[in-house]
């Protein structure tokens, strides 16, 4: 797989680059698109033979019989987490943000409080909050430049009436993999709050070496409470096959989220499932391994350069392509840092701030992209922060 192919986006839908101007200001015809977390690179050639497969068949009718397709992701986690699922625990959403709302409907009323760790994923909030629930923000504290838990802190803010919890996990937009032990102390949160657990791992494969997810199936005591979610998309770069998986093995809660799903008469794109079904395969596995070792050197290209700017530190990455880049020591206000990233340096990022409390001095970078632009993007923040 050629990672370094510069393949242009421009007039293709594309959110990331053809939204670019409208949205960020950053102009088309020098941007670089560093802020919707897909890639530009192409996925597995297994996924397109996938889709050219279904195109010459030529008919676009209704899909049955998906055994195949639950079997693909049974085999997957197996392999890849050593987690073992049965195929009746699988419900296929449109995505995971999709997956976030259909679990915020199922397993709360509204007014209800919905427990996020801040800042993390921008999403969750905007789905608790259309719904009609409550967002209780329990902050992530920053210790030696990585994100850590405090359930202390975290009971304190507690009023009883929550009742659910989502984790990020890794961690967007910090790119931690929380260790056995914190999963061990949510767990312990969640059983204590009374809180059914949503434990959203869409970025389970995307991890460096030096670190090992742990699904949070594997921590003891939890399943009555926990709900898990996955998807290919992040993985394989296919974000537009809007597919996800939500994966759940107590018979309780899987009644009450079936119960919703038909309710609202949800069932999957057949596109999305032929893509994931071909990713989750050998020839997938070992495109994630490749790309893993090619984004594991443009977070080290990033963080060097970034790093080497006065006021600027990239959060090191074990997980994601996300890059989390505090400006706080620059002593500009976030107007000031974000206008000198979007109209001197022409780069689209994510906003700080949208992400919750903590986000405030960060801007989140998207760094899967070919090295030749996150080197040019490295050399524009020199540039616009020279002074």
């Amino acid at each position: 797989m050629d990672f370094d192919e510069d393949i242009n986006r421009f007039g293709t839908h594309s959110l990331k680059w053809d939204m670019m101007e409208k949205l960020y200001g950053v102009p088309a015809s020098d941007g670089i698109s560093m802020w919707v977390a897909d890639m530009d690179f192409r996925p597995p050639k297994c996924v397109s033979e996938a889709i050219e497969k279904t195109v010459e068949q030529g008919v676009f009718g209704y899909y049955g019989d998906d055994k195949s397709y639950r079997e693909a992701i049974c085999w997957w986690m197996e392999n890849r987490h050593n987690w073992h699922i049965e195929p009746e625990w699988i419900f296929t959403t449109h995505g995971l943000v999709n997956g976030t709302g259909m679990c915020v409907d199922a397993f709360t009323d509204p007014g209800d409080g919905v427990v996020l760790t801040t800042p993390v994923y921008h999403a969750f909030s905007r789905v608790v909050g259309a719904a009609g629930r409550r967002v209780v923000e329990c902050p992530l504290s920053l210790s030696d430049g990585r994100y850590v838990m405090d359930f202390d802190m975290w009971d304190g803010i507690m009023d009883g009436s929550e009742k659910m919890m989502i984790l990020c996990s890794p961690h967007n937009p910090g790119g931690r993999v929380w260790l056995r032990e914190e999963l061990e102390g949510i767990a312990d949160f969640a059983r204590r709050h009374s809180l059914v657990l949503v434990s959203d791992e869409i970025h389970h494969d995307l991890v460096y070496k030096g670190s090992s997810h742990i699904p949070m199936s594997h921590i003891a005591d939890i399943e009555d409470l926990l709900v898990m979610m996955t998807a290919t998309t992040k993985t394989f770069n296919i974000a537009g096959s809007h597919s996800g998986n939500v994966i759940i093995s107590d018979m309780s809660l899987r009644s009450r989220f079936g119960a919703r799903m038909a309710g609202l008469g949800i069932s999957p794109n057949s596109f999305g499932l032929f893509m994931a079904e071909a990713a989750y395969s050998p020839e997938g596995a070992t495109w994630v391994d490749d790309l893993m070792v090619y984004l594991d050197g443009n977070r080290d290209l990033f963080d060097e350069g970034v790093n080497s700017i006065p006021g600027l530190s990239s959060m090191r990455l074990e997980s994601t392509y996300l890059a989390w880049v505090d400006f706080s020591k620059t002593e500009m206000d976030p107007s000031e840092f974000t206008r000198k990233v979007e109209k001197e340096a022409h780069i689209a990022v994510n906003h700080g701030p949208t992400f919750g409390k903590g986000g405030e001095k960060f801007l989140r970078f998207n760094l899967a992209t070919p090295q030749t632009r996150v080197r040019q993007a490295v050399e524009r923040l020199h540039g616009a922060f020279a002074s």
